[in-house]
């Protein structure tokens, strides 16, 4: 297991931002997926998200949803979400499930943090689950030193902050724009304010997500943030190539290698 907090104290010693990649496993099969996750760490990623497909995607955008479906229509299953996170993870990067919380807990909180763990995997991001709802997992995942990352939002209060943060292990995810996940031609306005608040609760490194879909905007957002965080662009370049495997991982690399420039072509303090 390699916590995420390697990937940012390296990001950081090289002056810039870590690159962070979502792709459901399963789509657009299982291993489908893991040879488009090696690519994306082949190309520039310094930390894989690795989401758990759920069929009650409340949080998603139509982007994703699409390809969680679709990794449900084919069968996937918890079993197969740890077996893409241990194909990652062996890359040497770290490796985190993204996960709505009702599988979880329905699978087992204990036995699904013990095969995490086992299968090599830093930690869970739960969208869902706020560290107040959350002791069975904060235990389980003390216990075995897997990163719990929580969310803050700018509508968080800066009680709501300062109890999330002091939850987190590995990073902080700070969700740019209100709303459901996708792809934005423009970055949110309210990440920078979002970043400064956390930043004034917690040392740990506060990473951006929801709407980055270039290496511009993965510039823009490197200025201020520690890691800039991207899913449905990566879910977009699969999609726009369903019947050539080589055409879609060509794209991801392509699309990797844009944000990684991005985020590696700001100057940071």
């Amino acid at each position: 297991m390699t916590s995420t907090s390697v990937a940012f104290d390296k990001a950081r010693s090289e002056g810039r931002a870590a690159l962070v990649g979502y792709l459901p496993a399963g789509f657009p099969d299982v291993e489908g997926s893991i040879a488009a996750l090696k690519v994306m760490v082949s190309a520039g990623c310094d930390v894989i998200e690795i989401g758990l497909p759920y069929s009650d995607p409340v949080m998603d955008g139509p982007t994703i949803q699409a390809a969680a479906q679709q990794a449900l229509d084919n069968g996937v299953r918890t079993a197969d979400v740890l077996r893409t996170v241990e194909a990652v993870a062996a890359t040497g990067v770290p490796t985190l499930v993204m996960t709505y919380w009702n599988p979880i807990e329905r699978y087992g909180v204990d036995r699904f943090a013990q095969q995490l763990l086992d299968a090599g995997g830093a930690g869970l991001i739960t969208p869902d689950l706020t560290p107040d709802f959350a002791p069975e997992w904060i235990a389980a995942a003390d216990q075995r030193e897997l990163d719990k990352v929580f969310l803050v939002a700018p509508s968080s209060t800066e009680e709501r902050i300062a109890l999330t943060t002091a939850a987190c292990r590995g990073f902080v995810y700070a969700t740019a724009v209100m709303g459901v996940t996708g792809a934005r031609t423009t970055t949110s306005d309210l990440a920078g304010p979002l970043v400064s608040r956390a930043k004034a609760a917690t040392d740990l490194p506060i990473g951006v997500g929801l709407g980055v879909s270039n290496g511009a905007q993965a510039a823009e957002l490197a200025t201020y943030a520690d890691g800039v965080i991207v899913g449905s662009a990566f879910v977009r370049a699969l999609q726009d190539h369903p019947d050539d495997r080589a055409a879609g991982l060509a794209a991801i690399g392509a699309l990797t290698e844009d944000l990684a420039a991005g985020v590696a072509g700001v100057v940071r303090a």
